[in-house]
């Protein structure tokens, strides 16, 4: 039986909709309708009834979603037990900024009762990447956070944190209980290198202030330039900060989301069992 047809029909039956199953597969709609009903005609068997609101399951097709589940996860961990006896027992995991510190412990556990046997890396990027090295094929999946240009990545939100303006506490406005972006338009702000992803970039750089300070590439660099220079930085409310520095809340900046990011294309079984790890901690 061919998995990539059950994978597809695991999606469409998940989804109930062809739609979305096919936005979730990364794929168009058409070539998904069309592996569905060839694996339809392998088993000559109806297994999803259409209409123009979507599609419900068969009573075989609900057998069928049950068996799918079982022997994809059997699959996968095939090909674990084979990349074991080949050596290949590496998973890559890319970290930006706080995102280790704010998911890695828990995931980690998690993990290693799972795969005791796999040799985690941990890469941690800086700024100029916040696909932590995904998009260059430098790791197999990362803990960062948006909005960065996604194209070609599947991602799944972990946490959404307030932001806050990275102060000193002798700062007069450390003093307030919250601030709008209109209160540091007249401060100096920290600069990305011109590599940095641009969508990346306006995101943390929220005004246009005409006043610029250094160019960091590091949460530790930023901190510091607030430190020495009195930089205006902007940060997840649950970043930890040094004694000497505090973050107001800034009102009017959207939530930073904190994400798990992956290849579009059909991730290794070492990747799937991540995720699916991921999901399970919410």
């Amino acid at each position: 039986m061919d998995l990539r047809l059950l994978r597809y029909f695991v999606a469409v039956a998940e989804e109930l909709h062809f739609g979305r199953a096919a936005q979730r597969l990364h794929m168009t709609q058409p070539p998904l309708s069309r592996a569905v009903r060839q694996l339809e005609g392998d088993l000559g068997a109806v297994l999803l009834e259409r209409s123009a609101t979507g599609v419900a399951l068969t009573p075989v097709g609900a057998v069928l979603l049950s068996e799918a589940r079982a022997l994809l996860g059997q699959a996968d961990q095939t090909r674990l037990r084979v990349a074991a006896a080949a050596g290949s027992t590496v998973l890559t995991i890319g970290t930006l900024a706080d995102s280790a510190e704010q998911t890695g412990t828990q995931l980690a556990a998690a993990y290693r009762e799972r795969h005791p046997g796999i040799l985690i890396q941990v890469r941690e990027a800086d700024f100029t990447d916040p696909t932590c090295g995904l998009r260059a094929g430098l790791v197999d999946v990362a803990l960062t956070r948006e909005p960065f240009d996604a194209a070609d990545i599947t991602t799944h939100l972990l946490r959404e944190d307030p932001v806050g303006a990275v102060l000193r506490t002798d700062d007069p406005l450390a003093r307030h209980g919250h601030l709008h972006l209109r209160d540091l338009e007249d401060r100096p702000w920290f600069r990305f290198p011109e590599e940095t992803d641009p969508i990346w970039s306006a995101y943390w750089q929220a005004t246009d202030s005409g006043r610029e300070g250094p160019v960091v590439r590091t949460a530790q660099e930023c901190l510091q330039a607030v430190l020495w220079n009195g930089t205006v930085g902007l940060t997840p409310l649950t970043h930890t900060l040094p004694q000497d520095l505090i973050a107001v809340p800034v009102l009017d900046m959207p939530a930073s989301r904190l994400i798990l990011a992956w290849k579009s294309t059909d991730p290794s079984p070492l990747v799937r069992s991540f995720v699916q790890i991921a999901r399970a901690q919410r």
